[in-house]
């Protein structure tokens, strides 16, 4: 049956069931949650919101939703070494939403929760008569002293990346009808990209001790590497024929080489993107195959203020227009 519901039948029937591994959650019958630290370590905490319209589209799926929300926040807990714990979820819903999309919506928490090992621990729920709005509060765990920040960038740093880049920025124009001279199985690749980004929960942690600096790629390539250079007050520099493209986005590029800058700018990735210094590259190796995960070098930093990026040809490419902003 597809009705509206209360919010304490919203949480009792579908969130309840996601906080029942956390002791401290009381099956969310409580006003909070009291969670304890293990010993030696320290709580990274970050906040996602997503709105409809602006960051997830009115007819996409509530699963897809539940998992971009959810995955979001793992990648900002990976980029800082830290192993997902909690998060909360607050909800603002308008009247239009019914029970079928809370059924959906906490199935795609469910499944990412088995995946990534993280429960839920609490948060809200509300009526809006505006767009959905979705929040989520996440939780994890570094050991004292290890985090990973932005500003630890040095001179000469090898600047790295997992994975491949730029699909979900073209998933988003497949999502959305414009782009439709590649091949299903490509469009159903770049499509998947964007619905459900892979964040790096196993490498994230992994890299604690061996990385300068790291940052979670949301925004787009060149507009997060221009976050860790602004913070580290340094400069870099990028070779394009060394940033890893999937086949789908070499596809995309053989019929619209332009799209090229919507790969360095566009955002939604989530991949990593680091700096270490030359000795990483024995650590680069174990990683590589123990998560089977390919990391790529695809720059350095320099001294300065500002990223360079260089063509096939050795000339300076223009920086395209950095990626999202919020405002």
């Amino acid at each position: 049956m597809n009705r509206n519901l209360g919010e304490f039948e919203i949480i009792k029937t579908y969130f309840s069931a996601l906080a029942l591994s956390a002791k401290g959650a009381f099956n969310l019958t409580d006003d909070a949650a009291v969670i304890a630290i293990p010993a030696g370590k320290c709580i990274v905490v970050t906040t996602d919101t997503i709105v409809q319209g602006t960051h997830f589209l009115s007819e996409d799926s509530p699963n897809n939703i539940a998992a971009k929300l959810l995955r979001e926040s793992l990648s900002d807990l990976a980029a800082m070494g830290s192993i997902p714990a909690y998060y909360n979820l607050s909800i603002a819903v308008n009247s239009n939403t019914k029970s079928d999309w809370f059924e959906a919506f906490a199935l795609g928490l469910l499944a990412d929760q088995k995946k990534y090992n993280i429960t839920l621990i609490g948060g809200d729920t509300v009526a809006t008569s505006g767009p959905i709005t979705l929040t989520i509060t996440a939780l994890g765990l570094v050991d004292k002293g290890k985090t990973i920040r932005r500003s630890g960038a040095k001179f000469d740093d090898d600047i790295w990346v997992s994975g491949s880049i730029g699909d979900a920025a073209l998933g988003l124009k497949v999502a959305t009808g414009k782009l439709n001279q590649i091949s299903e199985a490509n469009k159903n690749y770049l499509r998947s990209r964007y619905f459900k980004p892979n964040p790096r929960t196993l490498l994230g942690p992994k890299l604690v001790g061996h990385v300068n600096s790291a940052i979670d790629i949301s925004d787009g390539l060149i507009a997060d590497l221009n976050h860790i250079c602004e913070t580290s007050n340094l400069g870099a520099k990028v070779q394009i024929t060394d940033i890893p493209l999937s086949n789908a986005a070499k596809d995309v590029l053989s019929i619209k080489p332009d799209y090229i800058d919507l790969i360095l700018g566009g955002g939604d990735d989530f991949e990593l993107l680091f700096t270490a210094d030359k000795s990483f590259q024995k650590v680069k190796q174990k990683l590589t195959r123990a998560l089977d995960l390919n990391l790529t070098k695809i720059g350095s930093i320099i001294s300065g203020d500002s990223i360079q990026i260089f063509d096939q040809y050795g000339e300076i490419y223009p920086l395209p227009t950095f990626g999202y902003a919020h405002f």
